[in-house]
């Protein structure tokens, strides 16, 4: 299982998470590990990547749990909740995405988080 660790002024999250079996997730999977900082947009943090990674099935269709590459941004997305673009309480990124995985943590936890923080993927 891959990891996740984001530094906080209030102390350190440790997500962890499963790859999905695709072509974007397998890019992503070959650069790491990676560092960046968090961007938050409502329920979702964000961070740059510099990945160009191939894209297929995009999808505005996304869950709490996600982690979807945003091809816009060179972005990787953690979506645990209601976003701008939200109309109820599942999450709606900005434009389309491609879903690469699923992470595992206690939700509260990451409404801690804000931007500039530092994100690790091992």
């Amino acid at each position: 299982m891959n990891k996740i660790i984001i530094n906080t002024e209030n102390g350190e999250i440790n997500l962890t998470f499963e790859f999905l079996d695709n072509p974007t997730a397998k890019k992503i999977k070959e650069s790491l590990p990676l560092e960046s900082m968090a961007n938050t947009w409502g329920d979702e943090i964000y961070f740059y990547t510099n990945i160009t990674a191939p894209v297929q099935d995009e999808t505005l269709d996304v869950k709490v749990g996600d982690i979807a590459y945003w091809p816009e941004g060179k972005c990787l997305c953690l979506f645990f909740g209601r976003t701008p673009m939200s109309l109820d309480d599942k999450p709606v990124p900005a434009s389309e995405v491609m879903i690469v995985g699923k992470f595992f943590v206690d939700l509260e936890s990451l409404i801690k988080v804000k931007y500039g923080d530092n994100i690790k993927i091992q």
